[in-house]
């Protein structure tokens, strides 16, 4: 990646979003961090020293208007990363038709409106940008409990795709990372607060140990790299073999 390249991350005063700043960070590039944390929030995430080669910004991705404007009145964008998300736990027949509604938008929608915002952006500038969302393992994997999250981020993989078919005729690649169980971010959090989920997860893993949120930068930025030029429409699951089929005799055998 070029040390030049402006990179705007969403969801970046999250444990997820941050180590993915810090990536782009180390590599030499700016960024626009975007949270819905305020601006102040979103920068104590980071060295002081960084703060020169970040923007922090404070808003609601679902807000069309304002991500709009955010991204037509900066500098011009080479990468854009859709990683804000929101979770929860709850049985399908207790699931809230508000919850369920605020998942989707803010795990879907909003990713919507910033993939079609970044897109457009690309275009007017001639850009051959990078796209990548922040899926999920479970995208395509039932997992007890957490409906509303496994819908959205399945709804995000065919975005992603739908995206990727159509804007590849201006050189834009759009892929998705689908990370395992990270003991950080929404995963972190349930691991700490939900016993239940704690003992699920701790079962699922065949390479033994939860993921980390630098591990999931990683593979953000091998997508955005020189590495990536020929990856478009892409989900690169990176779980740690979670969504490998695993019997009750290999579980009870560790």
């Amino acid at each position: 990646m070029s040390k030049s390249q402006h990179v705007l991350v969403t969801g970046a005063g999250g444990d997820i979003g941050s180590a993915i700043v810090q990536h782009f960070l180390d590599e030499g590039a700016t960024i626009t961090a975007v949270d819905i944390k305020s601006e102040g929030e979103i920068l104590k995430r980071y060295s002081p020293a960084d703060h020169g080669r970040i923007k922090a910004a404070s808003l609601d991705l679902c807000d069309q208007a304002a991500v709009t404007k955010l991204i037509t009145s900066g500098a011009p964008l080479d990468c854009v990363i859709g990683n804000a998300g929101v979770g929860g736990t709850a049985a399908f027949v207790d699931i809230d038709p508000t919850f369920w509604q605020n998942t989707l938008d803010v795990n879907l929608t909003a990713n919507f409106i910033l993939g079609q915002v970044a897109a457009k952006h690309f275009i007017k500038n001639k850009t051959a940008g990078r796209i990548v969302f922040t899926g999920s393992w479970v995208g395509s994997v039932p997992w007890p409990e957490i409906t509303a999250y496994t819908v959205s981020k399945a709804g995000l993989e065919m975005l992603a795709k739908q995206m990727a078919r159509e804007l590849a005729v201006h050189g834009i690649r759009v892929n998705v990372v689908a990370p395992g169980i990270v003991r950080a971010g929404l995963a972190g959090e349930l691991l700490k607060t939900d016993p239940v989920y704690t003992k699920r997860a701790g079962k699922v893993v065949p390479l033994g140990e939860f993921q980390t949120a630098t591990q999931v930068a990683d593979v953000v930025g091998f997508l955005c790299s020189t590495a990536g030029d020929y990856i478009t429409g892409t989900v690169l699951l990176a779980d740690g073999g979670c969504s490998l089929f695993q019997f009750d005799s290999d579980i009870n055998t560790k």
